[in-house]
């Protein structure tokens, strides 16, 4: 008893980020649009869902997951049309972090579509998990090998 009234200031600090993490984790559970690395494999596998990567040209280029489509989130309310063939498919929404395709499946959803993913953690984590990444600019542009 003595070293937490000492400490307190630790045993706070503990208290806080475990609630943090408890909080985050039930948090994460509860949205079913969210997808780890493995469980976007597969989905993609699977029930063929297509992935929708949302980052700027530079970001992609530098390595994308394969067969990816590429729609920048600037450009993503222009050319949701693009992906009108493709509502009765899953997809899975990529960036870097998972933020930047929040928001589009936020704009793909007002938009109609229901089979909607986030890739949780983005290509940080889909690298981190030891998955693919294609290096170039994609199929139409001359995919490198």
């Amino acid at each position: 008893m003595e070293f937490l009234q000492q400490n307190w200031h630790w045993a706070a600090l503990a208290v806080a980020s475990g609630s943090w993490l408890l909080i985050e984790t039930i948090r994460t559970k509860a949205d079913k649009s969210l997808l780890s690395p493995i469980q976007a494999t597969l989905l993609i596998n699977r029930e063929d869902a297509v992935v929708v990567d949302v980052r700027d040209e530079g970001e992609y280029a530098r390595g994308h997951i394969p067969n990816a489509r590429h729609i920048p989130l600037g450009d993503l309310e222009r050319r949701k049309g693009e992906l009108d063939k493709l509502r009765d498919l899953p997809l899975i929404l990529c960036c870097a972090s998972g933020a930047r395709s929040a928001g589009a499946v936020s704009t793909l959803r007002k938009a109609g579509f229901e089979k909607l993913y986030n890739l949780r953690g983005g290509i940080y984590e889909w690298e981190k998990a030891g998955q693919p990444l294609d290096r170039g600019r994609g199929k139409e542009k001359g995919k490198k090998k």
